[in-house]
């Protein structure tokens, strides 16, 4: 069974604190904080997800699955590791050479935070091949990165079923995350794939269960 990180970006802000709450209590197993900074991608979600993770720490024991699509990396890992995030993620694209990726990968272990890095939908698996060794999750976007509600795009699937043939063959503990577009048409071609980790926002939070919308997301 596959576990859910339910996304909060669509949650509205009127309604954030009791909507959190009903999301801890539907049987999802993290909350993806989607960290924009208006700059790697056109939205800046800064503020809303530093408020939002106060709320969580305050009414929740659920690990928080930071991904931060951004520029500044470094300086985003300082600003949410104070929420003691379980995984930070960051993408592959916002580096500008292998020394600077080591650097953010050693940077996160020293401070007990899960290392997690992205690729895009158009980005190739072998820019992170020689880095799984020492992370704990790759997350592969099904969507491009800065939107939420987007269609699932369908070449991303074989995409993971590469990183999961590869991370099988090399013998590698490492986490398949998805993200985008997921929902219960869908999850079932994602996790045959090799994703065991599957982020969901709109389709959890629009529904008029969460409970029962997250267990229909885990049984497909």
């Amino acid at each position: 069974m596959v576990e859910i990180s339910a996304s909060i970006l669509s949650i509205k802000n009127e309604n954030a604190i009791q909507t959190l709450y009903n999301l801890e209590t539907s049987g999802i197993d993290y909350f993806h904080i989607d960290v924009m900074d208006g700059e790697f991608v056109s939205d800046n979600t800064t503020s809303k997800m530093l408020e939002y993770c106060e709320y969580i720490n305050s009414i929740s024991n659920l690990p928080l699955d930071v991904h931060l699509m951004v520029n500044d990396i470094k300086s985003y890992i300082n600003s949410f590791s104070v929420f003691e995030p379980n995984m930070i993620t960051f993408h592959i694209e916002a580096t500008k050479n292998e020394k600077e990726v080591l650097d953010l990968i050693n940077y996160l272990k020293q401070n007990n935070i899960k290392v997690g890095i992205s690729i895009k939908p158009n980005t190739k698996i072998e820019s992170i091949i020689k880095y799984l060794p020492y992370i704990h999750t790759a997350l592969v976007m099904t969507v491009e990165p800065g939107k939420g509600g987007q269609e699932l795009i369908p070449t991303t699937i074989e995409k993971v079923k590469q990183l999961y043939k590869y991370i099988k063959e090399n013998n590698l503990e490492v986490d398949i995350e998805v993200d985008g577009g997921i929902n219960i048409e869908n999850i079932s071609l994602l996790k045959q794939a090799g994703a065991n980790i599957v982020v969901c926002g709109t389709s959890i939070v629009s529904s008029k269960d969460f409970k029962e919308t997250v267990t229909k997301l885990k049984q497909m």
